[in-house]
């Protein structure tokens, strides 16, 4: 029983990041953004080299040279240089 809900849990937060947008910084020094969901601002730091997941239902982004993009969910945003591209 504990083995299925386990199970369980572990593919539902698999569906959850699956349908996030995510940020990839191939930069060695962390970048931040800025994610307004649901009227709520937080900065995303996200470290050299590392991947995070944010807006599984919709936000909006403030990439590192200022620029607001609105995101549906399924984005990733590509950071190298210093520069933001969203693919």
């Amino acid at each position: 029983m504990l083995r299925t809900l386990v199970a369980t849990t572990v593919l539902l937060a698999a569906g959850v990041s699956a349908h996030a947008a995510s940020a990839v910084n191939l930069d060695s020094e962390p970048r931040t953004l800025i994610v307004t969901e649901g009227g709520s601002k937080s900065e995303l730091v996200v470290g050299g080299g590392e991947t995070a997941d944010f807006c599984a239902a919709g936000c909006f982004v403030t990439l590192p040279n200022g620029d607001i993009e609105a995101l549906t969910g399924s984005e990733t945003i590509e950071i190298k240089g210093g520069v933001a591209r969203i693919k």
